[in-house]
C-alpha cells in the first residue's frame, strides 16, 4: 500500500473513534462545571467559550479539532 493510501486509510478508521470522542469530553466539561470549580471568571469565561466552540465543530463534523479545543478547556479543568 501506498504511503498516501495507507494515511488516508487510517484518518478515515479514526474519524468514528474521534466523534465518538467529542460527546464524552463535553461530558466531562459540562460534569466539572457544575461540580464547582476554583477558576477565576476568565478562565471560566474562556472554559466556557472553548467547550461551546468544541461542540460547534462537533457538530459541523470536524471531529480532531473539536477534541482538540475540548482538551484545552479539559486542561484549564485539570481534568483528563
Amino acid at each position: 500500500m501506498k504511503p498516501f493510501a495507507f494515511a488516508a486509510a487510517l484518518m478515515l478508521a479514526a474519524a468514528p473513534a474521534l466523534a465518538n470522542h467529542c460527546p464524552a469530553d463535553m461530558a466531562k466539561i459540562d460534569e466539572a462545571l457544575a461540580s464547582g470549580t476554583e477558576l477565576s471568571e476568565a478562565e471560566l469565561t474562556e472554559v466556557k467559550a472553548l467547550r461551546a466552540e468544541g461542540e460547534e465543530l462537533h457538530k459541523a463534523g470536524d471531529h480532531a479539532a473539536s477534541v482538540e479545543e475540548l482538551g484545552k478547556a479539559m486542561e484549564i479543568l485539570g481534568i483528563e
